[in-house]
């Protein structure tokens, strides 16, 4: 039997080539392509009107099922879930939704697994399994999507089609984005797509250990994302130990890319560092940081680290916050602290895969 055809990884020009190669009219793409990102059926049978042969012929050779749960999780407050999905393959992947008083905001993966080896995260002690493709990114926030219109109701849930159920994506789960690049494109083409899901593209933030040549390849982009760099130090030495990819960019390189980033669109950067108690938390690190990003257009998240069995690492407590908070505001750097979800439930990526029965860590 013939492999099906994952429709979730075609464009909307594939899908119309598609239709139009089986002699169907090119407006039929727009009608299949609302019934998917709009009103998130997984069922062809769904699509009221969409000739009934036409469907019978996308389930022969099409397929919707890109995900499949494994486990889900949810905090105690009940703000933040985890699920654990199955791919085609096998391979599974974690995505987050956490809850705020603004909207739904969905942490997707675009590997599963990562290859960059951060010595404080639970997915880069696993290693990277294989990339996902396009649907498969997707897929991760139509699925949540579709939970929220299942549980609730008001302008977010009940009515199909009405308003968005996740107001916000970041790409900050399993995987590197930028290593991924053309998949994670056409993903976030697909969910800004006005025809279908219409998410904002300003409501979408990609995160990266900091690949270069990705960088600069994502300052032609035209589509006005969000770009949020994971620094953690301000020195090469102590970088070089927590992300091991960096090695390949040392920082003079990478804040480089990122002023000519700044320069050619014009957006504010968001450099996330994980304070690690004894390690990258002192006063010193902070004014380091600060002369770092002197005359960048940026803001700085600071996060707590969300504790990694087996690696060794604490979060920094709340006074060390605070005071490395304070040392860069003092500086004239825009800073927040980003409050922690989900630490009941292990919401460091790559946790829940590790702890579930027969799933392979890899």
């Amino acid at each position: 039997m013939a492999k099906r055809l994952a429709l979730y990884d075609l464009t909307h020009l594939q899908l119309a080539e598609l239709l139009t190669g089986w002699g169907e009219p090119r407006f039929r793409a727009d009608q299949i392509w609302h019934w998917l990102y709009r009103s998130l059926v997984q069922d062809f049978d769904a699509m009221g009107n969409v000739p009934a042969a036409l469907r019978a012929r996308l389930a022969r050779e099409t397929d919707l099922g890109l995900l499949t749960p494994v486990a889900e999780q949810a905090s105690t407050t009940g703000q933040t879930r985890k699920a654990l999905l199955r791919l085609r393959g096998g391979v599974t992947i974690e995505s987050v939704l956490m809850a705020y008083e603004r909207g739904h905001t969905a942490c997707i993966s675009t590997q599963a697994g990562c290859g960059m080896g951060c010595t404080f995260c639970a997915t880069g002690q696993g290693g990277l399994a294989r990339n996902l493709s396009a649907g498969e990114i997707v897929a991760q926030v139509l699925f949540f999507a579709r939970e929220i219109r299942q549980t609730e109701s008001g302008p977010t849930g009940a009515q199909a089609g009405q308003g968005h159920p996740i107001a916000n994506v970041v790409l900050m789960g399993m995987g590197e984005p930028l290593a991924n690049y053309a998949a994670t494109w056409q993903a976030i083409e697909t969910l800004s797509d006005e025809r279908g899901y219409n998410l904002g593209a300003r409501r979408i933030t990609l995160s990266t250990v900091g690949l270069v040549p990705g960088i600069r390849r994502l300052a032609e982009e035209e589509l006005p994302i969000n770009l949020a760099v994971s620094l953690h130090a301000a020195d090469d030495e102590l970088r070089n130990q927590l992300v091991p990819a960096s090695r390949r960019y040392p920082l003079a390189e990478l804040m480089k890319a990122i002023q000519a980033y700044v320069l050619k669109t014009r957006r504010r950067v968001t450099f996330e560092y994980a304070l690690i108690s004894g390690l990258n938390d002192q006063p010193e690190q902070a004014r380091k940081l600060a002369r770092l990003l002197q005359g960048i257009l940026s803001h700085v998240n600071l996060i707590p680290l969300n504790p990694t069995p087996g690696s060794g690492m604490l979060p920094s407590p709340r006074e060390r916050v605070d005071a490395f908070r304070e040392e860069l505001e003092a500086a004239g750097i825009p800073t927040t602290v980003r409050m922690r979800r989900g630490i009941d439930i292990e919401a460091g990526c790559g946790q829940l895969r590790q702890r579930v029965t027969g799933i392979d860590a890899r």
